[in-house]
Parts: C-alpha cells; sequence; structure tokens
C-alpha cells in the first residue's frame, strides 16, 4: 500500500506540461498560508527508504533545522484529487507541497529569493523527482509565491514547528537583487586538483566553468563551479550535458 501510494503521488512529475496547467477556480491573493499545529506522522507516508525511477531516498528522522535552496516547480490539475503519499488527496488550491526526504507532514516556509514573497505550507506528498528540483508546490502556493506562469522559482525551504513559526517568520532572508545560478561540479582541498578537473570540463567544452575559493571547517577549500547560469532551462540543459560525460556528485547552488 505504502509503495503504491509513493508511486502514485503528483509529486512525481515535477515539471508542468501542457495536461498540469492551472484549475478553473483562481487563487485569491489574500489565500491564507498553512497553520502549523502538532500532527502525528503519516502511517504510509514515512518508509526509511523508498524507491522511484530505480532511484532510493531516504526520508529523514527528522525536520529540525532543516533549511536548503534550490528550485521549486508546482503540479496542478494533472494530479489534483489523486492520492499523495501520505494518504491524502491531493488538494491544488490548498498550501501543501511534497518533498522527496521531509517527514510527512512537515511544515515549511519557502521564500522567494527573487522578489521575498514567503508562503507556510504543510508537506503532505513526495516528489519533485527530477533533477534540480528540491520542492513541488500546489498550484495555491505557486499563484501565491509569483512562480506559476513561469512554473519554477528559486527558493529557499525553512522547516517549522508552532513553536518556531513566528521566529521563522522573522529570519526571512530580503530577496536578492539577482540570484546567482551555478552547478557545482567538485570541491577540494588542493588547488591542482581543482585545475585538473577544471581543464576536463572545458576540454569537453563546458562553458563557464571557475573555481571559487572559499572555506571548510577552518581550511580553504577550492570549488569548481559552472555558472553563473542564466536560468534553470539552462541549468538542465548543463546538467544532462554532464550527466552524458559520466561525471556524479554535481549538484546546483544558489548563492
Amino acid at each position: 500500500m505504502a509503495a503504491a501510494l509513493l508511486a502514485a503521488c503528483g509529486g512525481q512529475q515535477g515539471l508542468v506540461d501542457q495536461k498540469d496547467g492551472p484549475g478553473g477556480t483562481p487563487v485569491p491573493a489574500d489565500m491564507p498560508d498553512a497553520s502549523p499545529r502538532w500532527e502525528p506522522r503519516s502511517f504510509y507516508g514515512n518508509p526509511e527508504t523508498y524507491r522511484v525511477n530505480g532511484k532510493r531516498y531516504r526520508t529523514l528522522d527528522s525536520a529540525d533545522g532543516f533549511r536548503e535552496r534550490g528550485v521549486a516547480s508546482w503540479y496542478g490539475t494533472k494530479f489534483h484529487g489523486q492520492r499523495t503519499s501520505s494518504g491524502e488527496p491531493y488538494d491544488m488550491y490548498a498550501m501543501t507541497a511534497a518533498h522527496k526526504s521531509l517527514p510527512l507532514p512537515t511544515y515549511v516556509r519557502v521564500t522567494n529569493l527573487e522578489n521575498g514573497g514567503t508562503v507556510v505550507l504543510r508537506v503532505n506528498d513526495r516528489g519533485p523527482f527530477h533533477d534540480n528540483r528540491i520542492i513541488d508546490l500546489s498550484y495555491a502556493a505557486a499563484t501565491k509565491l509569483g512562480i506559476a506562469q513561469n512554473g519554477t522559482g528559486l527558493v529557499e525551504v525553512h522547516a517549522i514547528t508552532p513553536d518556531t513559526a513566528q521566529d521563522a517568520g522573522a529570519e526571512v532572508p530580503p530577496p536578492s537583487p539577482a540570484p546567482e545560478l551555478f552547478i557545482q561540479v567538485g570541491a577540494f582541498s588542493s588547488r591542482g586538483n581543482a585545475e585538473a578537473l577544471k581543464s576536463t570540463l572545458e576540454g569537453h567544452e563546458i562553458a563557464g566553468v571557475g573555481i571559487y575559493d572559499g572555506t571548510s571547517d577552518g581550511s580553504t577549500i577550492y570549488r569548481v563551479r559552472v555558472g553563473p547560469i542564466e536560468d534553470v532551462d539552462s541549468a538542465d540543459s548543463v546538467y544532462a550535458r554532464l550527466g552524458s560525460l559520466g561525471l556524479g556528485g554535481y549538484r546546483l547552488v544558489i548563492d
């Protein structure tokens, strides 16, 4: 039963297509956020691990302190009314979301890094199972955040509880004037190793490769990144190119 729910979850699409557009009911501008409350964990939605499309995913034991930045997508009419991974019907007009690893349910504050908009959502589904996507928003949430029209947006996801919801609202970061999108291909303590990877990528005609110095645990680290990348579609293309080269361990980052 749990496997069937995971396989049927709306979030596994991860991309908006012509059959997954907005519904006929407008989303009001003053649509209320989800209200965090203490809830028991979903009986079906929290296996220790699960597999989708040949890839295994692990469910987090706790959402405490969880925060990440990345690309949000949304899902709509194609999955409206279908069962989510938690067993509840998906409602595209509710303030909900899908995530690959957060316990179900978890409440999160999602911030649009490009316009500063925020929403509080209840995560009750699994997904999106697509590279470069960290969270799948309901149509209502995507509309309120201002990303429904484009299909994707750069966001920060911060797990909250009823006790921390108000404090989390005060911590919302200001919108970046122009968030920069990179794909990090490797990180090394040796600059020579970083230079070697950079040369390899350039030899395969990967453009925009740079080495960015940083620190980790007090030591200098050399990060090999492709970018800044113009938009999410371009990042998807670079991802596919890196995959065709047999490289692994690369990830999308937002500065």
